[in-house]
């Protein structure tokens, strides 16, 4: 059985807000037993293990192939967002470091009168979000619609689009697009 077996074990536990006590009552393992296997002073058999890990309860396939040890970015203040904007629209990219990213989350910034660019998008992919504050024009194909606070959207990407804020004051949203964005 692998060496980890105890550090693992209490990450785990830990991961799952179980106290050692609760975890012993639970499965029938004695207190110190357990403490002794997560200090990695015991090596359990593996017929303990399984009862330990069905108190949890996660499989022994799945606690040995669980990554506990997320090296990847999670939380982010306003400083850590990369800033993929051009012109007067400030993109605010939520996991810009993240290499394996699947999609783009932003939080976006239009100032009064400022918009995506005369020419329409379209990529492959799709695209939804919801407006924080301000005013949004959004064309999406021959389609004009303006949203306000609380609205939302969601459409395929490669339908040609176009964003504006139609007004003077500036409209903060927050999108969500497919496929991620390398910027």
């Amino acid at each position: 059985m692998s060496d980890d077996v105890g550090p693992r074990l209490r990450a785990l536990r830990t991961l799952r807000g179980i106290s050692q006590r609760e975890l012993a009552k639970r499965c029938g393992v004695t207190h110190s037993s357990l403490s002794l296997i997560e200090q990695g002073k015991v090596s359990p058999s593996v017929s303990s293990l399984k009862k330990i890990l069905d108190a949890i309860p996660i499989s022994v396939g799945d606690f040995f192939t669980l990554d506990m040890d997320n090296r990847d970015q999670v939380f982010y203040s306003p400083e850590d967002l990369t800033d993929i904007g051009s012109g007067d629209v400030i993109y605010k990219l939520v996991g810009g470091n993240h290499q394996t990213r699947s999609l783009s989350f932003m939080i976006e910034t239009y100032p009064g009168g400022a918009d995506t660019g005369r020419e329409m998008i379209a990529h492959q992919g799709e695209e939804a979000g919801v407006i924080l504050e301000g005013e949004i024009e959004i064309t999406i194909g021959i389609e004009t619609r303006t949203l306000g606070p609380g609205e939302a959207y969601y459409f395929n990407t490669a339908i040609p689009h176009r964003f504006r804020n139609p007004g003077k004051r500036e409209c903060r949203l927050v999108s969500c697009c497919t496929p991620a964005k390398t910027f």
